[in-house]
């Protein structure tokens, strides 16, 4: 069964809708001659709101509907009927949601918490009925106000995943074969680059423990400035609290010239420090992969002395046996409820 396709980013256009018109009238009833002005006011416009909602993984909806309009509120009538007003429009985003506008680029909010609202586009203000502007020197107006006009807006919508460790590796590290042992997360799984081509979340228990493991699409040289599929998914590490950097020992193990673990930990660091400094400095662990190709302690210590050389403790692990893995995720866990 296919999952849905993950979108994170999309452009829609929201209207809130306009305020009801007051209205102009005065009591005709019989036997009050002078009745006076009697015109109800127009109801509210109906607002736009944005909600968080942690059910919610993807920008899948609102990118297949670009338009989004409130109704406006009714207008007002005699006998001191005032307009109803219009229903608001609620669209529901998941958590990690940025709304920035169209036009400017501006930042206008981010929805981070389950069940927050945001006011996206405000409904206008009814208009006042003529009975709101009687006054003792002025016992019959006939003035009444129009509702109040709402312009439409674009706004963009950018999604940065909500993750408290991020999966970090080249393409074919076993990041997603990794997720899809600790967690119920089903990412695709094969032996050729850019199998992974979406982020995928997923949930890990230790003991009472629980934290979000995200999958982030394999990252190459460049990626911070376009290079593969980096950049599109780069933005999905900037919240997340903690990284596993996964490096891969077989292109050593077939001599392949120029990759060895200690470059591809040496380009990660680069990529995200290139993106931003600031997640250069965040908590992370670096494991080695694959540990059932690698079985003798002597060849392990000799793929990883370059890392070694560096002050790093590297630890290894295998998606296949499930060596290492219990004591990474204790670690993991650990570490996240002490920060």
């Amino acid at each position: 069964m296919s999952t849905p396709d993950f979108i994170d980013e999309c452009r829609i256009l929201v209207r809130a809708g306009d305020g009801g018109r007051g209205c102009s009238s005065f009591r005709t009833e019989k036997f009050v001659p002078r009745g006076g002005p009697d015109g109800g006011n127009g109801g509210r416009g109906g607002s736009v709101l944005f909600t968080g909602d942690a059910g919610i993984t993807t920008l899948l909806d609102t990118h297949h509907r670009k338009h989004y309009r409130a109704p406006r509120g009714a207008h007002g009538k005699g006998a001191r009927k005032n307009g109803r007003s219009g229903a608001d429009l609620v669209l529901r985003l998941p958590l990690g949601t940025v709304v920035k506008d169209d036009e400017t680029g501006e930042m206008l909010h981010e929805l981070l918490q389950e069940g927050e609202s945001w006011i996206a586009a405000e409904g206008g203000k009814g208009g006042r009925g003529n009975a709101c502007f009687a006054t003792s020197t002025n016992r019959a107006p006939e003035r009444a106000e129009p509702g109040e006009a709402r312009p439409e807006r674009w706004l963009r919508l950018e999604l940065k995943l909500l993750a408290d460790v991020g999966l970090l590796g080249f393409p074919n590290a076993g990041k997603s074969t990794l997720i899809s042992r600790v967690s119920a997360a089903r990412p695709r799984i094969a032996s050729f680059p850019f199998t992974t081509l979406q982020p995928h979340l997923g949930m890990v228990e230790v003991g009472e423990t629980r934290f979000v493991i995200a999958d982030i699409p394999g990252l190459i040289p460049g990626a911070h400035s376009g290079a593969g599929l980096g950049l599109r998914f780069l933005r999905h590490v900037e919240r997340t609290r903690m990284f596993v950097h996964l490096l891969d020992p077989e292109p050593t193990l077939r001599g392949e010239n120029g990759r060895t673990p200690e470059s591809d930990y040496a380009a990660l660091r680069h990529e995200l420090a290139a993106y931003s400094a600031a997640l250069a400095e965040r908590p992370e662990h670096v494991v080695l992969t694959k540990a059932d190709l690698v079985t003798d302690p002597g060849e392990r210590k000799l793929v990883a002395e370059g890392l070694y050389a560096q002050g790093l403790e590297p630890r290894w692990i295998s998606a296949v046996t499930g060596e290492g893995i219990a004591g990474l995720l204790q670690d993991l866990a650990r570490e996240l409820e002490a920060s």
